[in-house]
């Protein structure tokens, strides 16, 4: 039987005076859809889970691994190189912290009273001392991917990119416009599985405009002061299937509630 968890986190209290969590991912679920944000964040109804993408995830794993053996030598990582990125995998003692998913790199925001965090991938340093933020993507398409494509999710991608920008600058580290996807594509040509997958590995780099971060914010604490429930987003898919199951749910219970009404009403044994 399937199970599902209502209350996750501390739901947003309007009378409380401590600054609330909100993390990059609940950001973009503003961004997505008011009505599914304001059900999780206010009344602590979230979305039903998604499979965990366990795949992807060690792909990441391997990725860090792998950009931090050039971190701990302060050297590029050949793709770096290959990019003619002029730029090292940057050393701090707060770097596992940033890529924790529950603690990241984190701001209080005055105006909203919001405590923003979100997990990096990885950072680097130019030799400007311009901080590059750095995301991992891992897929497996046929066609090569060599730049962000004008799509959901990639338009996802970007603000993400753009929000931990905006919380490392917050945060006093000078931020350079641009970041990079390390975009990693399986391929499926290959004659046999033979127990491993083999990747075309390409960097694309992103110039990222942080500019909507903090009116969104103030949108999203708007939101959950009020004591309406906004609308759906325009590509919610979730919205309208809680609506259609609740009005098919509601016509069944009331078709059968017309027909058992004769029957206990009768007022005959039989």
């Amino acid at each position: 039987m399937a199970f599902y968890t209502k209350f996750r986190n501390q739901n947003f209290e309007p009378e409380s005076k401590e600054p609330f969590k909100i993390s990059r991912s609940k950001i973009d679920l503003f961004w997505e859809c008011p009505r599914c944000f304001y059900l999780d964040r206010r009344l602590g109804i979230k979305r039903p889970s998604m499979p965990a993408f366990t795949l992807n995830s060690a792909v990441d794993h391997l990725l860090k691994k792998e950009f931090d053996i050039h971190r701990a030598e302060k050297e590029a990582h050949p793709l770096m190189k290959k990019y003619k990125i002029s730029a090292v995998p940057f050393q701090h003692p707060d770097l596992e912290k940033w890529r924790h998913n529950f603690t990241g790199i984190r701001f209080i925001y005055q105006p909203t009273n919001f405590l923003v965090f979100g997990a990096v991938d990885d950072i680097w340093i130019d030799d400007k001392n311009e901080l590059h933020i750095v995301d991992y993507k891992a897929t497996s398409k046929d066609e090569v991917i060599d730049k962000l494509a004008d799509t959901r999710w990639h338009d996802q991608y970007r603000r993400q990119m753009e929000i931990y920008q905006w919380l490392f600058r917050q945060n006093d580290f000078k931020v350079s416009d641009t970041g990079y996807f390390v975009y990693v594509n399986a391929y499926k040509d290959r004659r046999a599985f033979d127990g491993k997958l083999e990747f075309d590995v390409r960097i694309i780099a992103y110039k990222g405009d942080d500019s909507w971060v903090e009116e969104i914010l103030v949108k999203a604490k708007k939101c959950l002061l009020s004591e309406k429930i906004p609308e759906a987003g325009e590509l919610c898919e979730y919205c309208p299937y809680r609506e259609a199951a609740g009005k098919a749910f509601k016509e069944k219970v009331l078709k059968k509630a017309v027909a058992e009404k004769p029957a206990k009403n009768s007022g005959t044994l039989f």
